[in-house]
């Protein structure tokens, strides 16, 4: 299992304290540092299922700076991927891929659900 994080992230610690509570061994990754590349990005986009919105950080600064909420409904999906490779701090954290199993930010009920 991948855990992509950010460590100054008060989500990402919860995150990261659940999954060593739960006894699930991982290997993490720094978004800041390491940043997911656009091929990576698809990938994990089209296993998810979920709608490309949700692995953009809409609550931090960079996507407010950019005013990304207005530009993002005219940008295509290759556009958008293109742009989340640009920078981890616009990428929704913690993201968890696990297998066909990928996650976006952490609500711990679909965790339970899907990683358990």
């Amino acid at each position: 299992m991948l855990f992509v994080y950010y460590p100054k992230c008060s989500t990402c610690q919860k995150a990261k304290k659940w999954l060593e509570e739960k006894g699930i061994s991982y290997d993490e990754r720094n978004i800041k540092t390491e940043n997911p590349s656009q091929e990576e990005l698809t990938e994990w986009y089209r296993k998810s299922g979920l709608p490309l919105k949700r692995f953009f950080n809409t609550s931090g600064m960079l996507y407010k700076e950019m005013k990304l909420k207005d530009r993002l409904p005219g940008m295509d999906e290759e556009e958008q991927l293109k742009l989340l490779a640009t920078d981890g701090m616009l990428v929704k954290r913690p993201l968890v891929v696990d297998g066909n199993v990928v996650l976006t930010g952490f609500k711990e009920g679909e965790w339970e659900e899907k990683l358990l």
